[in-house]
């Protein structure tokens, strides 16, 4: 005698969560979403736990044809349905009374750094782009890093902090344009600071 079994929720990853935050920005690019209805979206997608609760977000967007499918099947997005991002991971490094220019080029995804009295500084001028994500996991011991972005990336800080926290200047958060940076990682009497990428001397 068999028994139907009940259907088990599958948990989402980062990929499934950066899947529906890309097709979100590129719908807002496009004007079918306002600033505060791609700012809700993705905080949605990044709070959610299981991929059920993903289609939902996307199901009424062009860009996301691939990702709202039925209850149950596989989200298999095509490839030309979404930017030509790469899944590349930067990698780790530790910063111990000391530090090190950091730049991340053009389809870095992650990257993670531990600075304990001491940090980098990291260029993502190259990294950033229209629709792109970049996930920067910086754990800082009194210490930190200084991170460079160019205009119009909007900054997301997910890290837990002790006595500490991340500093981003008001010029440094954009209306998420050119690309959406998400700070995470564990901070204790110390922090990391995004900046805006200095404009350039036209002089030369």
């Amino acid at each position: 005698m068999s028994r139907d079994l009940p259907e088990r929720r599958m948990r989402a990853g980062d990929a499934d969560r950066d899947q529906v935050l890309t097709v979100v920005q590129r719908a807002y690019e496009a004007g079918r979403l306002d600033l505060e209805e791609m700012r809700d979206r993705q905080e949605k997608a990044l709070k959610a736990r299981f991929t059920d609760e993903l289609p939902a977000l996307v199901a009424d967007l062009p860009e996301g044809v691939a990702l709202a499918v039925p209850d149950g099947a596989p989200v298999v997005p095509r490839p030309d349905d979404l930017p030509d991002t790469g899944l590349t991971d930067a990698g780790f490094g530790v910063s111990i009374m000391s530090g090190r220019d950091v730049t991340l080029q053009r389809g870095t995804r992650e990257f993670s750094n531990l600075a304990f009295w001491g940090g980098n500084n990291i260029d993502l001028t190259s990294a950033m782009g229209p629709g792109r994500i970049v996930t920067l996991t910086l754990h800082a011991i009194m210490g930190g890093n200084d991170v460079v972005v160019p205009e119009g990336v909007r900054v997301i800080d997910q890290s837990v902090a002790i006595m500490a926290g991340n500093g981003i200047a008001a010029e440094a958060q954009g209306d998420g344009s050119n690309g959406t940076l998400v700070l995470k990682g564990f901070l204790w009497w110390g922090g990391n600071d995004v900046k805006l990428r200095a404009a350039r001397d036209p002089r030369g």
